[in-house]
């Protein structure tokens, strides 16, 4: 009898678990697709999967900041369809993973949804629908929000930088913040938060950061001071951007062992929806979130079989926004039947 990788389901979340098994294809929602040598594969490739981690946050009165994890596809994902409600409003290159929406009314929820497009011109299904209400315009305000202070960075290995600033005040309120890297907007925050995680950067590069404060009027404050950081030369373990505080345990249940994992997600801007478990040295299961990931730690078990007295070594690591792999989690070691 053939046989092929079966994916085992999480209660948590959908994971697969790299066990030979006898092919079956369900109903079950699954990270890889069952059609191993059907049409799909004939054709080179199959339709992007629907971007995940899509968020909304209101950036004025008139504007919404939409931002998605990027998706990968076999042809690769080309570009992005925003849509407000059922209607497009705008494509996305396929490199960037958020845009401001505008020409919004105050006052007023909008529900957002995105699709990928791969490079055969094949669009994927819609994401989950996320919502966004507009804060009510203010009458006759022309009154910028001031200055952001005192901003401050580090960086988080050769791919990623941490930001701060202080707040800013308004005679209304700040709305929300945006990010410069140069001259190019690269990310919005609420008006509420005064740090930020950027990723997706080039090793051993020199980049200079400015924040801006807006209010729900469009008013924009002056840049701030810039921030300029020099990001590490070449690859590195990317520890500033690992899971913490993880933990592995096993238990028996049903005659069979599992391992019992829980971890911190790593600070980042976005939603991280996928992580893979790296048993004994090689990659074990693919974890990715159905309904969203669980607010603070996070937890997952599944089957790593029947003997007793076991040793296996485990860590993770999660898919950041911007579709690359951050680092791993300390790794653990656990022993199936030990206490």
């Amino acid at each position: 009898m053939a046989y092929r990788y079966r994916p085992i389901p999480s209660r948590e979340g959908r994971a697969v678990r790299r066990i030979p098994f006898p092919v079956i294809c369900g109903s079950l929602l699954l990270v890889a697709s069952c059609g191993w040598g059907g049409q799909g594969d004939e054709q080179g490739g199959r339709p992007p999967s629907a971007p995940a981690g899509v968020t909304a946050a209101a950036g004025s009165a008139t504007s919404v900041h939409v931002m998605w994890n990027l998706a990968s596809g076999d042809p690769k994902v080309t570009a992005y369809e925003v849509y407000r409600g059922t209607t497009k409003v705008t494509d996305v290159p396929g490199a960037e993973h958020m845009v401001d929406v505008t020409r919004l009314e105050p006052s007023t929820t909008y529900v957002f949804t995105v699709r990928a497009k791969d490079a055969d011109g094949d669009v994927g299904p819609p994401s989950e629908r996320v919502s966004a209400t507009t804060p009510a315009a203010v009458a006759a305000d022309d009154h910028a929000p001031s200055r952001p202070g005192t901003p401050s960075g580090k960086t988080v290995g050769s791919r990623a930088v941490q930001l701060s600033w202080a707040k800013s005040t308004d005679d209304r309120s700040v709305a929300s913040y945006d990010i410069y890297q140069g001259t190019s907007k690269i990310h919005s925050v609420g008006g509420g938060q005064t740090a930020t995680v950027v990723t997706g950067l080039r090793p051993g590069t020199r980049y200079s950061f400015t924040v801006k404060a807006r209010d729900a009027a469009d008013n924009v404050s002056s840049a701030s001071r810039a921030v300029r950081l020099t990001t590490a030369p070449g690859s590195d373990d990317g520890r500033g951007t690992a899971p913490t505080a993880f933990r592995a345990t096993t238990h028996r249940a049903d005659g069979a062992y599992y391992l019992d994992l829980s971890w911190v997600p790593p600070e980042t801007d976005g939603v991280i929806t996928e992580y893979q478990i790296n048993l004994d040295g090689e990659p074990a299961t693919s974890l990715v979130w159905g309904d969203g990931p669980p607010d603070g730690r996070a937890t997952y078990s599944f089957y790593i079989g029947k003997e007793a007295g076991v040793g296996h070594r485990v860590r993770i690591r999660a898919k950041l926004p911007d579709g690359t792999w951050g680092g791993f989690s300390a790794e653990r070691t656990v022993t199936t039947g030990s206490k």
